[in-house]
């Protein structure tokens, strides 16, 4: 079994003389001074394909629909649609099969399914403009190329983190930090630090930003925590999201082991949003669909009725509470009542918007004030006068 499990590793190795170049490199099996550099596939252009036995030499360039790639299986694939859904632009896919579907809302947008390391192969290809992926698989599978943008950094869900572990036994029960670790005197160069991952960019790059030496990389389909306890590796590096399944194999990690914090991106092709048509204006609309989403979660509008003798007067009540502020102050209008046959407003209704954790603060401060008849419903949207976000977008495209 040992055997067979080797047989699914590939090293990769890292020495002090060695330097992590923008591609990944790939290592004789015979030895770790000679190194060769990997061929990146994400690079190369679309492939010539046949239509009706001629040859289609349209090129990306020249396609007039944009394209989105979204995660095709898992939770990130789920956990997706869930967001596209609440911002109102919903997936349309006529078999569960297919791997390319509508969102109705946008005309001329092509979804398209992929494993998510694919979406970004294929925003460097030409052959998508858009994608949803992990923070992990940008950095992996982008490797740092120019023509990747992150149009939104924090979509909020496929929260995770890319980690060491080592076990907790044996040489390693009292190793608690990357430090200790490093300095351990059983690495040698004829005996390096083992470590299984199937990030071979970031790994590399990580342990040599770190200055540690004589480290060498293996990969492996399936289950990284088993690479220790069968003696294949002496450290994993993967991600990790509860620390559950690291916990239940005899493995922790450790301090300033963290290589990146991930969670899911929206990221585009810089030449299709500069080059093709219509590309920068749908993920204008995106943008602002997310953005407007986001910013209302976990948001109530609270609305209230106060006696008071002017519109100031019940202004100034609230602002002396600080969380009763709202996004910007309070909105109060008159609330018209007829008394002995004359109308007047002997109440104001005030509008404020407050986070969820300050929910019920929020309204034992409006009663101790004189509100009453409090009535409490969830944001859906909150659209700013201008998204941050397409700012600072414009400003890394230059326009």
């Amino acid at each position: 079994m040992a055997a067979s499990f080797q047989a699914l590793f590939q090293p990769y190795y890292l020495s002090s003389s060695s330097t992590i170049p923008s591609s990944s490199y790939i290592a004789s099996p015979s030895s770790y001074i000679s190194l060769k550099p990997r061929i990146v596939c994400c690079s190369s252009p679309s492939p010539v394909t046949l239509v009706n036995g001629n040859i289609d030499r349209t090129t990306s360039t020249e396609r007039k629909e944009i394209r989105l790639g979204l995660p095709s299986k898992g939770r990130m694939a789920a956990e997706t649609l869930d967001l596209l859904k609440d911002c109102q632009l919903s997936v349309r896919q006529v078999n569960p099969r297919q791997y390319v579907a509508e969102i109705p809302l946008l005309s001329n947008l092509e979804v398209w399914f992929q494993r998510q390391k694919d979406i970004v192969r294929k925003l460097l290809s030409g052959d998508l403009d858009l994608g949803i992926v992990g923070l992990d698989t940008v950095s992996e599978y982008g490797q740092g190329n120019d023509d990747l943008i992150l149009v939104h950094d924090s979509l909020e869900y496929g929260d995770c983190r890319l980690s060491i572990a080592i076990p907790k036994y044996g040489i390693f029960e009292n190793i608690n930090s990357l430090s200790e670790l490093a300095q351990m005197p059983q690495w040698t160069k004829e005996k390096p630090l083992r470590v299984a991952t199937g990030f071979t960019y970031l790994g590399p790059k990580f342990m040599e930003e770190k200055g540690l030496e004589h480290v060498t990389f293996s990969t492996a389909d399936g289950a990284l925590e088993a690479a220790p306890a069968m003696g294949i590796a002496d450290a994993i590096l993967d991600l990790v999201s509860s620390g559950t399944t690291l916990r239940e194999n005899n493995l922790k990690e450790i301090e300033g082991g963290t290589v990146l914090q991930s969670q899911a991106v929206l990221v585009a092709s810089k030449k299709s949003l500069i080059q093709r048509e219509g590309v920068l204006d749908t993920t204008h609309e995106i943008l602002e669909r997310l953005e407007a989403h986001l910013k209302a979660a976990g948001q109530f509008t609270v609305t209230a009725n106060m006696r008071g003798s002017s519109m100031e007067e019940v202004a100034e009540r609230i602002l002396s509470q600080p969380s009763l502020s709202g996004l910007q102050g309070p909105t109060i209008s008159p609330v018209f009542c007829k008394r002995d046959g004359k109308v007047s407003p002997d109440y104001y209704a005030i509008v404020i918007c407050v986070p969820k954790k300050a929910l019920y603060k929020s309204v034992r401060q409006l009663r101790a004030i004189g509100g009453s008849g409090v009535l409490i419903s969830p944001l859906t949207y909150i659209f700013d006068e201008e998204t941050p976000k397409w700012r600072n977008l414009l400003q890394k495209l230059g326009l």
